[in-house]
């Protein structure tokens, strides 16, 4: 496993690092025991993967590295690769991998989401999936990293993405509640998120499935070729038409 860094960045892109930095210094260390009871629907992402055999995976803001652990594990003839902003969750992260014996398969970097150069960072000019998990409400300028993420993919590649969504089947006190504690890490459900990814579809000519899991606590959704199908999702919606599932 390698990790490599970004040259110097704007003063925004230093100040959010910094930040998340700030946040994740010691969260990072009980991260993926209480994240577990409530970033619902990564597992269901993960499945629904469908790698390729030999296939490239990347995951923007990787964290600590626990979705592209089990990535590995469940696509054991793929190669992954990890991006991040913060340089103490990519620590974490690289001791996971080294622990998992995953060092060989896995590639970590540091760098912005919304603004990043695959060729540069990983060798790369295209992955065959790129995933985002639960990364979209924190990041400023979230929609940047859609665009990039697609233009990053390969031809006939998918980007799978699984956030919070609108808690819109849900008690209004517990919409409350979630928001006033994910405020405190700086974390904001995006309210256009499908509206965003359905407009990249049709601006990239590319399929688009959505779902929303557990009434509306999280939203699932594919960007990807016509061709694309997946037991998580369902049959690929036709070009520019939202397939919605509760």
């Amino acid at each position: 496993m390698s990790t490599t860094e970004l040259p110097a960045s704007p003063e925004f892109k230093a100040n959010h690092a910094e930040l998340m930095d700030g946040v994740y210094r010691w969260q990072r260390h009980i991260y993926d025991l209480t994240r577990k009871y409530y970033l619902l629907g990564r597992d269901r992402l993960i499945s629904g993967l469908d790698v390729p055999a030999g296939g490239t995976v990347l995951e923007l803001g990787c964290g600590t590295g626990r979705n592209i652990i089990l990535a590995a594990r469940r696509y054991p003839d793929a190669r992954f690769y990890g991006l991040d902003i913060s340089a103490e969750m990519l620590e974490t992260a690289s001791a996971a991998i080294a622990r998992e014996g995953l060092v060989d398969r896995v590639t970590l970097a540091q760098g912005d989401a919304t603004a990043f150069d695959a060729r540069a960072l990983f060798g790369r000019n295209g992955f065959d999936r790129i995933f985002v998990s639960y990364s979209l409400s924190m990041i400023p300028g979230w929609e940047k990293t859609v665009s990039a993420a697609l233009a990053a993919l390969s031809p006939n590649g998918s980007l799978h993405i699984v956030d919070f969504g609108q808690q819109e089947g849900l008690p209004v006190w517990f919409r409350a509640l979630l928001r006033g504690w994910l405020k405190k890490f700086h974390v904001a459900p995006r309210e256009s998120l499908r509206e965003v990814l359905e407009s990249e579809s049709r601006r990239t000519r590319a399929s688009f499935r959505f779902r929303t899991l557990y009434r509306g606590y999280a939203w699932l959704a594919v960007i990807g070729p016509h061709t694309l199908t997946s037991p998580v999702m369902g049959e690929v919606a036709p070009k520019a038409r939202v397939g919605l599932t509760r």
